[in-house]
């Protein structure tokens, strides 16, 4: 009987030479490959799950402070439809430099009893928080109370904060009467300070609400 000499054999499990072809794991160059790439899919899905959170916030918060502006100047035409007696008012109602004439506030009266000596008085104004003459500002209303002489803030609050330019723009016929007024306003989005996994980041535009509004009732002469 011949035999195959050992030499010409395949690789036998059974030997040391073969469980040692057998139990062979990755090298270091298949390992580094492997988190390389791993590396580049994790960075490639973190940037795009961080870039679709900004758009998502960006989106929400445009629509939330759009909601809330919107409310605000809907609450301000009613106050000044039935208002009366507004201000500022020009010196000259006749001089087309100064009528229409703009302003960052405006006041006027939202009850009056001339027999009771009685009345309200409500202002609306651009205020700037930190005093420095910019961005942002803040629309403040404040509610004075007249009664037999003295004069008592009721009440004062923002209605809005963040706001990039607000501007009253007013217009009167002969009296003076107030026959339109113009409300423009540029509000910022809330800002948002939330965790970020890199450098890209979303910009949310500006909010800009132009609205005109008459009073239904004339003011008295002054």
């Amino acid at each position: 009987m011949m035999h195959t000499p050992r030499s010409m054999r395949g690789n036998d499990m059974s030997t040391p030479i073969g469980r040692n072809i057998a139990r062979r794991g990755f090298s270091m160059v298949e390992v580094l490959v492997a988190l390389v790439i791993s590396s580049l899919v994790m960075t490639a899905a973190i940037t795009a799950l961080d870039t679709s959170f900004k758009a998502y916030k960006a989106t929400t918060e445009s629509a939330s402070t759009n909601v809330v502006a919107r409310m605000v100047v809907t609450r301000v035409a009613s106050l000044v439809r039935t208002g009366t007696d507004f201000g500022p008012f020009p010196t000259d109602v006749l001089d087309a430099d100064l009528n229409p004439m703009q302003a960052t506030f405006m006041e006027f009266r939202t009850f009056n009893d001339p027999a009771t000596e009685s009345s309200t008085v409500i202002r609306l104004e651009r205020r700037d928080p930190d005093n420095n003459g910019l961005a942002p500002f803040e629309l403040w209303y404040v509610e004075t109370r007249i009664a037999n002489g003295a004069v008592t803030l009721a009440d004062q609050r923002p209605l809005l904060t963040g706001l990039d330019d607000l501007r009253f723009t007013l217009e009167y016929d002969v009296g003076p009467r107030l026959r339109k007024a113009t409300m423009d306003m540029t509000v910022r989005p809330n800002d948002f300070q939330d965790a970020s996994f890199s450098v890209q980041s979303v910009d949310t535009p500006s909010i800009r609400l132009v609205t005109s509004m008459a009073p239904r009732k004339l003011d008295e002469v002054n």
